[in-house]
């Protein structure tokens, strides 16, 4: 009952720190959405960042679930690469909250919460750079630290304009971002 009743209060606080911001929402606005009393709030939970961090934390542990994931299978470097970014556009598509929170409110982080943040984002990109490293071998011309910044930069923004009730599901999404990612939006031209 406890977890179920935190795991509730962790999601309506991604909700409300998503849509408000972090700094806009106060503890009182959680409670009022959860039909709580401000202090039975604090039995659950020990402060406004403890909250920010789980969220945040749990967001930074489904990206790197989904690489580990992707990379114990035993396929081809670019086909790795394509469960990547499908992988990666899931984890943002299937908590948009989470994801918003993951990706603009950790910056209210204080320390030691923002450094460990900051730590496990870097080992993530670190990691996808290591699968596009792999897929780009053949293509000197590709520098594998600005293709990862180019894949994670655009498929990252999905948190401000996707729509789960849309035209779009997420592995269809992918898709598209996978093909304009591999294959450009032009005839490739020779890199001068």
């Amino acid at each position: 009952m406890e977890s179920a009743r935190k795991q509730e209060i962790i999601a309506e606080a991604a909700q409300l720190f998503a849509t408000r911001g972090y700094h806009a929402t106060s503890m009182r606005d959680l409670a009022k959405a959860l039909a709580l009393q401000g202090g039975s709030l604090y039995s659950h939970i020990d402060s406004k960042e403890e909250l920010l961090w789980l969220i945040v934390d749990e967001a930074a542990s489904q990206f790197l679930a989904m690489l580990h994931a992707v990379t114990a299978s035993d396929t081809p470097p670019e086909a790795t690469l394509r469960d990547a970014v499908r992988g990666h556009v899931g984890v943002i598509a299937n908590d948009l909250a989470a994801a918003t929170v993951y990706f603009h409110e950790w910056r209210f982080l204080t320390e030691p919460r923002r450094s460990a943040f900051l730590a496990r984002r870097r080992d993530y990109e670190a990691r996808f750079r290591q699968i596009v490293a792999a897929a780009v071998v053949d293509s000197p011309a590709v520098d594998p630290k600005w293709a990862t910044t180019l894949i994670l930069s655009a498929t990252n923004w999905l948190y401000q304009w996707y729509d789960p009730a849309g035209p779009l599901p997420p592995d269809e999404l992918a898709d598209r971002y996978i093909t304009m990612l591999f294959h450009g939006i032009l005839m490739p031209q020779p890199v001068p």
